[in-house]
């Protein structure tokens, strides 16, 4: 019931626009430094690593990569907002402003990013439940995310998803059950082939959930059909508390869709990312059906909130994954090394991010929470109801089209 009425009251609720200073448009972890080149005086063209892409029964994305200057700069700003709006959620967390299960993505910013940089607004995505980042970067406002967090009125989902159950246009969750997003994910690409949309659907997926059956009967169904999916498997090395060599016979994800090609990316380059998706979109709407993606990614924090994330590895690893892999600060360093833009520049970007998820918090604290009389809205769309619904006990029954 509480999925059903988050969805639906995210629905009613139009994304909020984000200023002019937030929607600037525009290895294998331990990928070389890439090289950069200007193109011309408005672009700049990037070189890969030799690791940063491998494929399975299928070539491999580009070495390269050109991009306006503008594209590349508005990348980095918005790496530094899903990582403040991530760092907003762990103080407020701390605080106890918000309460439930949280999972951050801190340190897989380069994933949700990268592909919103690769896709359209009219492509789809969905995913589990470490979906913040995800639910920015496909039009909500930062401050409807925190005050979805916190529960409160003026949430993206009315306060009644939380961290699980977040929307946007075309951004279909944020979803609780572990790998169930996946053959809905095909289910939307099987809507957009019957309606004949030169669209796709990316269905994100953790490591710990590509065990799981139904991702396979997905698989199966996907490429039956040729539907135009991408499945994303992000594989941060952990699921919850379990190393992925522990829980799975193979962990080359790229290539357990067997009669689905395959491609493993750098997960921890947003422009490895972006190339990626470009090309598995280009694939999959061009009608050769389905594409495995595997991100090599990593999570700083614990699974949740309620996980310190050091009794199954060590601080070492953590602390040598944020010197030498983090998504951000490499970025940072590749686009001073391009010379497109200054540190001081990329200090100013850091500075208006942290100011505009400051000033997100400040007003989601001073959202109300919403009414009790609101508890049973949504849970139907208007005229559909059912006679009543029951609450905890008898007595809490509510009835419906009541005057």
């Amino acid at each position: 019931m509480l999925r059903s009425a988050a969805l639906s009251a995210a629905r009613r609720v139009s994304a909020q626009p984000r200023t002019t200073a937030v929607l600037g448009k525009g290895a294998v972890f331990q990928a070389a430094r890439t090289m950069a080149s200007a193109a011309s005086s408005d672009t700049v063209t990037f070189e890969f690593g030799d690791k940063t892409f491998e494929g399975y029964n299928i070539d491999v994305p580009s070495s390269s990569i050109t991009l306006t200057k503008a594209d590349a700069i508005s990348l980095y700003r918005e790496m530094q907002m899903v990582r403040r709006l991530e760092m907003a959620a762990d103080s407020s967390y701390k605080h106890k402003l918000i309460r439930g299960f949280c999972h951050l993505c801190t340190g897989q910013e380069a994933v949700p990013v990268g592909i919103e940089g690769a896709i359209t607004k009219e492509d789809a995505i969905i995913t589990a439940y470490r979906c913040h980042g995800f639910t920015y970067m496909r039009g909500a406002a930062p401050v409807g995310i925190l005050a979805e967090l916190m529960g409160r009125k003026d949430g993206v989902s009315k306060g009644k998803g939380g961290s699980m159950h977040m929307y946007a246009p075309n951004f279909y969750g944020g979803n609780g059950i572990v790998g169930a997003q996946v053959p809905l994910g095909a289910g939307i690409a099987f809507a957009q082939k019957y309606n004949n949309e030169k669209t796709c659907t990316l269905a994100l997926y953790g490591d710990g959930a590509a065990n799981q059956g139904q991702v396979f009967e997905a698989y199966n169904m996907a490429k039956l059909w040729d539907l135009p999916v991408i499945f994303v498997c992000e594989n941060n090395k952990y699921g919850m508390g379990t190393a992925a060599g522990r829980a799975a016979a193979n962990t080359d994800y790229y290539t357990r869709g067997q009669y689905i090609p395959g491609i493993r990316v750098n997960g921890m380059d947003v422009l490895a990312v972006r190339q990626a998706v470009a090309y598995a979109r280009e694939y999959a709407t061009s009608g050769n059906g389905p594409l495995v993606l595997e991100m090599k990614t990593y999570r700083y924090g614990g699974h949740s909130m309620s996980d310190p994330g050091t009794t199954y590895r060590t601080r070492e690893e953590i602390q040598h994954m944020r010197s030498t892999s983090d998504p951000i600060t490499g970025y940072k360093h590749r686009l001073v090394d391009s010379g497109i833009v200054s540190e001081d520049e990329l200090k100013s970007i850091d500075k208006e991010a942290k100011k505009l998820i400051d000033e997100a918090l400040a007003t989601a604290k001073a959202t109300p929470e919403p009414a009790a009389s609101e508890l049973w809205d949504d849970v139907y769309a208007k005229g559909t109801e059912v006679p009543y619904l029951r609450g905890r006990v008898v007595e809490e029954t509510h009835y419906y089209n009541v005057d």
